[in-house]
């Protein structure tokens, strides 16, 4: 508010004329958590920040009661037609999470991004592959000289916070590498594993791949 009142003062006292500063609701979830840039997991416009692939995996993770709404907000489908996905329930659901993550990335990065990262988590989710488009972190042969352990591995891939996040993931059973769970925080990698791209998993739907550059 206070950038607003300055911004219209400076406008004022440059081209002397007067402006107005508009404001709208703060968004929030059904569950009353803000969306917004200080928030945890916040969605950002910029690829290089967030990758088109996680901005349609943030649409397609919407919780049911969101979707009608996110819908309205989000997309340019008519108004009966957001009420109407809204309202569906059980499997059908899914469908109109998929519509809206379609339709929220492709206004952004694309119509191409969009169906690529719909091929990715299709490859990911459904056949256990490797897609295309999944967030991809690079590492020099310098780094993987004396090897990298799993732990800094899930931090560098942006899947945990802190090694202490890291550990705790893989301690209850909830970080994979290659489909493959794995529970021992002391594992190390080298040049040697990364022949083929290493794919990381924190839970059941963020996934990131690690290659050798």
């Amino acid at each position: 508010w206070g950038n607003i009142i300055n911004g219209i003062d400076l406008t004022r006292r440059v081209i002397d004329q007067e402006i107005y500063g508009l404001t709208t609701p703060l968004l929030t979830t059904s569950d009353g958590r803000k969306m917004g840039k200080s928030a945890q997991g916040a969605v950002w416009l910029n690829g290089d920040m967030l990758s088109p692939y996680e901005f349609w995996q943030f649409w397609r993770n919407t919780t049911d009661a969101d979707v009608g709404r996110f819908l309205k907000i989000f997309t340019e489908l008519p108004v009966d037609e957001c009420d109407r996905l809204g309202a569906l329930g059980g499997a059908e659901i899914n469908a109109a999470k998929v519509m809206l993550a379609n339709l929220a990335t492709g206004l952004l990065h694309g119509p191409e991004a969009a169906l690529a990262a719909a091929v990715t988590a299709r490859e990911v989710f459904e056949k256990g592959g490797i897609g295309d488009d999944l967030p991809t972190v690079t590492l020099t042969p310098a780094e993987m000289a004396d090897g990298i352990g799993i732990v800094q591995l899930f931090v560098r891939a942006g899947l945990s916070a802190s090694g202490k996040d890291a550990k705790r993931l893989i301690m209850e059973g909830g970080a994979r590498v290659n489909d493959e769970i794995i529970t021992d925080t002391g594992l190390r990698y080298g040049a040697g594993h990364l022949a083929e791209p290493l794919k990381l998993t924190a839970g059941k739907k963020r996934h990131a791949l690690v290659v050798l550059g």
